[in-house]
This record gives C-alpha cells, structure tokens and sequence, in this order.
C-alpha cells in the first residue's frame, strides 16, 4: 500500500475515532439528563405521596376537627380551635332603614361599604370602594393602622355623601370579644405583624381614630370575616348555619345552640342560640404530614409556627408552596435549566399564577410557558417539563380543596347534619325530614377556581355519600363580609331586634 493509501487509512480511523468520541458523549449527556429527569421525577412522586388525601384519611381529619371543636365550646385554651364566642346573637328583623357603614380589613385589602336599607329592610343601593393595604401598613404602628381606615372613611363618606346611623367593623384576625362592641387582638395571621397591637381592643382603636379624623361614627358591631358573610347569606337564605372563607385565608363560623356551650357563660344571651367563630385556620389535622414544602417548616415569614391549617389551604400560601417544590426540582435536576434564580425568591409565584397554571387546557401550555417566563424568568422551557409544573399544581391544589371539604363536615357534623352519630359510625343516612344545610363561601380562592371548586365539592360528596351530600348547599356570597358587618350594624342600632 502506497504513502496515499496509508494517509487515507490513517484518516477514515481518525474519523471513525472521533465519530465514536461524539456518539459516546451524546449517549453520556442523555443518561446523565434522563438522570437527571428520573431526579426530578422522584420530587414529583414524593409530593404525591405525602400530599395525598384518601377519603378514610379526610374522614379521621373530619373527627379530629370535630372533637377540637366540642373542647373549644367547653373551656379556654382547651383546643386547637379556639371556638371564639362573637356576641352576635341577633340578624335584622326588617324595621331597619336608613345608611349604614362598614369597614373590611382582609388579608390584601381594605374594603369601605355603604349601604342603604328600604323598607321591610330591603338593600336598596349600595357602594363598594376597596384600597389596597400596603406593606409598611402591615409592619408599622397600630396608630398609623387605624388613622389610615379613619381618614379614608373619612374621604369615602364625604364623596358618597349622606350621614350613617351606624358603622359595622370587620376585623379579619382572631380577637377575643367582650361585647357586640368591643374585642382584643388575639394574634395577627397572613402578613401583618404590628406586635404592639396585639391585646388591645381594636373597636376602641378604630373609634379614637374616627374622632381624632372628625367623624361622628362609632363602631356599633365589632366581626370577622366569617360572620359578615354568614350574615348576609342569612339574609338572603334562612337555611344559612355557616358560612367559610376561602381567600388569602381561611376560616369558618356557623350558628351554635346556647345549650352546647360551657365556657364563657356571661357573654351568652337568652336568644338560645350564639354565632361561633371557629378560627379552623389553627387547627393542626395530625393525620395530614407536614411536608418540607410547608410554610410552618420554615420561619421566612411572620407567625410561620402557627395556622397550619390555613398555611395548607389559603391563597397566600398556595404559590409558595409550588415555588419550592419547583426550587427542589431544580436543585436536584436540570429540568428548568441553568437559569432559575427566580425559585429562590420566596412568594415570587402567586396563588393566581398557580390557578392559571392549573387551568391552562391548551395543547402546548403556553399560558404554563407565559408565566414561566413572566414571573419566574425561566425561558424555553420544553412542553414534558411545562407539564410536570401543571402536574404539581394540581396536587397543591387538590390537597388544600379537600382540606376545605373536610372541614365543612367536620362543621356539620358538630351541629349533627353529616348523617352520623357525632362520627360514631360510618353508615350515613336521613332520618326524618331531611334539613337543607346551606353553607355562605366566599373568597376568591373558591369563586375564582374552578379545579378548586371541583375538587371541594367532590370530596364532600365522597365523605358523605349521595343522600346526605344531596341536603348540602354551597352558595357563593358576593361581598359578604362587608355587606354583612352593615347588615349586623344595622341589626344592632334597631330598638328590636331578631334572633338568629
């Protein structure tokens, strides 16, 4: 063989050399990325795991929630729940007319309402502004906090015009109340923390605020959320017996019989029956793990110990929980590539951008891509991984769903409508005439979701089973805690007024 003949010998080996060299190493980067994806995969089956909610599960969460609420009623500091008695015994009786006020504070935003009531106490007009709270607001000074309510009352009533005969108070924080009238701040819950706020009585706050603003109003009823929105489904339902929030928190309340409450019998009426705040937002079910997702692991927000609940469940916390199951993904894989910087910014991800993940039906997720790239600055994200982000969001969302549910029968099971025997038995049946239950939601989370809503009412039909699902009415209330607070302040300024 010839000098030529060796050269091209020598050549195609060289070729065939680095042919290898180049196969060797893309067959080397595919097992180390499908590693690296089998890694990923094994976050996304451990969240399944420990985020599951099997029906026997939710039912042993259902009693367990119960009992706490049974000890709550019977003494302080005896549950989980603290059962808070909230002095309203009485909705209106239909002589009330006039203008009437309320102020809302929630978890995001104030909400000022005037409301006009007609004949036969008729809701004739009403007017609904809402402010933004801001967050110097939620870590400054209880003076600061309530000067800023006054003053824009104030500029709410001047440019609304017509002078009210009383002012409902909707204060979204569990308070210990002492009268219709009067309460103190128990804790702050979601994001506020005014620390010198807490144990002082938050109606007299308000009231010194108004006076110093120049207004003539006091505040007539004192409320949380829950019992302005059971209120107003009250009003416009008389089979109301609770009503739950399901927003940037939760919580629930519901109309309890005098006779099944031991503790604090000097704040009970002879009305025969008390609405009763549950404040489920701390309850503690220890038959759903805590996960190393879970708000209450870390103390990288205000009250991150507490309301475990809520943390499971609520708006403020949904999209956060996603975050860091997406931040473990990527620590453990390169599924959302090199630049992720963003999943480890706390909170980045909202609860609607979680929704909206969830809820993206189209055939490449785009809308999953869009805030992908919008919120977490993470591009080019291919549609295998788009779907593993839907996929976890929908765990999240599945879980805190029927949470909810659970905690809905464990309310009707407290007032005996769940078919059994204070969950003594499994067999769920009427007896009797059946009683309509009707449930007043409100919340964004719930009538903003549909996956959440499905999921919700799915599970409170597999706990309790066709026939007694079937007397269970879940009605969303449109500005229910705000309507609610000028309805009671309205039940509460009348000379006579209507039990419950």
């Amino acid at each position: 063989m010839g000098g030529a003949g060796w050269l091209r010998v020598a050549a195609a080996a060289g070729c065939a050399a680095v042919t290898c060299t180049l196969a060797t190493t893309m067959v080397v980067r595919r097992v180390t990325a499908w590693r690296r994806w089998l890694r990923a995969m094994a976050v996304l089956r451990d969240v399944e795991e420990s985020f599951a909610t099997p029906t026997e599960r939710l039912q042993r969460v259902v009693n367990s929630l119960a009992i706490e609420m049974f000890a709550g009623l019977a003494s302080e500091d005896a549950s989980k729940v603290r059962m808070l008695l909230t002095c309203v015994d009485s909705l209106l009786d239909g002589s009330e007319e006039g203008i009437y006020y309320a102020i809302d504070i929630g978890g995001t935003s104030f909400r000022f309402l005037k409301v006009e009531l007609g004949a036969g106490s008729t809701i004739i007009n009403q007017k609904i502004e809402h402010q933004p709270i801001k967050k110097e607001l939620m870590e400054g000074t209880s003076e600061d906090f309530f000067s800023f309510i006054a003053s824009t009352l104030k500029s709410f009533i001047e440019r609304e015009g017509g002078e009210g005969r009383a002012l409902g108070f909707t204060f979204s924080f569990p308070m210990r109340q002492f009268s219709i009238t009067s309460g103190s701040l128990i804790r702050w819950t979601k994001e506020f923390s005014i620390e010198e706020a807490v144990g002082k009585d938050v109606a007299q706050c308000l009231n010194e605020a108004l006076e110093r603003n120049g207004l003539n109003l006091r505040v007539n009823a004192l409320m949380n959320n829950t019992v302005g929105t059971l209120a107003l489904g009250h009003y416009y339902d008389e089979d109301t017996i609770a009503a739950v929030i399901i927003g940037a928190g939760t919580n629930a309340c519901y109309i309890e019989r005098n006779e099944a409450i031991t503790k604090c019998q000097g704040l009970l009426t002879n009305s025969g029956q008390t609405v009763v705040n549950v404040e489920w937002g701390s309850f503690r079910p220890p038959q759903i793990p805590l996960t190393p997702y879970d708000i209450c692991f870390y103390n990288e927000t205000p009250n991150y110990y507490d309301q475990g609940f809520e943390k499971m469940i609520s708006g403020v916390y949904l999209g956060e929980i996603a975050r860091r199951v997406f931040h473990k993904m990527a620590q453990e894989s390169d599924v959302f590539g090199t630049n992720v910087d963003g999943l480890s910014i706390p909170f980045i991800l909202s609860t609607p951008c979680l929704a909206a993940i969830r809820e993206d039906d189209s055939l490449d997720l785009k809308e999953v891509g869009r805030i992908l790239e919008e919120h977490l600055k993470i591009h080019n994200i291919p549609l295998k991984t788009r779907k593993l982000v839907q996929r976890v969001c929908d765990i999240i969302t599945q879980r805190a769903a029927r949470l909810v549910a659970a905690g809905i029968v464990a309310v009707l099971q407290k007032l005996g409508r769940d078919g059994t025997l204070c969950g003594t038995t499994r067999v769920r049946s009427i007896t009797g005439v059946p009683k309509r239950s009707v449930i007043a939601i409100e919340g964004g989370l719930y009538q903003g979701y549909s996956v959440f809503r499905e999921y919700l009412d799915e599970a409170i039909l597999e706990i309790l089973g066709e026939e007694i699902a079937a007397t269970v009415v879940l009605k969303v209330v449109e500005e229910g805690s705000g309507m609610g607070a000028a309805l009671i302040a309205a039940a509460y300024s009348s000379t006579r007024k209507n039990s419950i």
